[in-house]
């Protein structure tokens, strides 16, 4: 049986999509014919990217808000759905790792532990519920979180990001139980280590060489979303063990 699926032609909303892995994502997506709307926080720099997805012939969008802003997230789910349609793959890639150079968990202000979650958890939580519902009455629909080693690694000074990934994983797991027969596949995909704005945050003195590139990163998570039989809902994958050119 072939468990392959097509990403031509779909809706598809992609958060912090002005860098990095976003925006290698936005990029792959559109090549491969997806009407990608791009959601992040600063204009400019996502304008770019979507200029840039345009001027090589892809369908793109750009949507200005902030995923951790529960005020904003029905105007960004609204918005990207005018823009493109339906909404078929949502991808939560939007994070924070809170206030730098990290701290001890039990140094983080609470107030900065829940930003984090806002962003990195609530934030998704909130789009998923607005998005979910009207993939499981099409009987199909892709939902990804972004996850990191440091959902299961318990690293010094990682805490705040590292609680809102552990979570995040979760989440995935319940949801894809709960949707479970009704086509809606969850997913929470691990990139790796990457040649990053937030991993030069967080890892300053970091050698750039022996980071994964986001380009790189973004072929192997679309072939996840291209490859049902391999990565069926409530699977949590490592983007680096993933075999492209692996049969479903």
């Amino acid at each position: 049986m072939d468990t392959n699926i097509s990403i031509q032609g779909r809706g598809a909303l992609v958060t912090g999509a002005s860098r990095g892995l976003g925006r290698a994502l936005a990029e792959q997506l559109a090549a491969k014919g997806a009407r990608v709307a791009l959601v992040a926080r600063e204009a400019g720099p996502l304008h770019d990217v979507v200029e840039g997805i345009r001027a090589r012939g892809g369908v793109a969008h750009a949507v200005l808000g902030d995923v951790g802003d529960k005020d904003a997230v029905h105007k960004i789910a609204g918005q990207a759905q005018g823009l493109v349609g339906e909404i078929e793959i949502a991808i939560h890639n939007a994070s924070t790792l809170g206030p730098t150079p990290l701290r001890l968990l039990l140094d983080t202000e609470c107030e900065d532990l829940a930003a984090v979650l806002e962003t990195n958890l609530v934030g998704p939580f909130r789009l998923t519920k607005i998005l979910a519902g009207a993939m499981a009455l099409r009987g199909s629909g892709v939902l990804v979180h972004i996850s990191s080693d440091a959902a299961v690694e318990p690293y010094p000074r990682w805490g705040a990001y590292g609680v809102s990934k552990a979570a995040q994983d979760h989440l995935s797991r319940i949801l894809a139980g709960e949707r479970d027969g009704t086509g809606v596949r969850i997913l929470a995909i691990d990139p790796g280590e990457m040649d990053t704005v937030m991993h030069a945050a967080a890892i300053p003195e970091a050698d750039r060489a022996t980071l994964q590139r986001p380009a790189d990163v973004a072929t192997r998570i679309i072939s996840m979303l291209e490859s049902a039989g391999r990565a069926p809902s409530g699977s949590r994958l490592a983007a680096p063990r993933w075999d492209v050119g692996a049969a479903s």
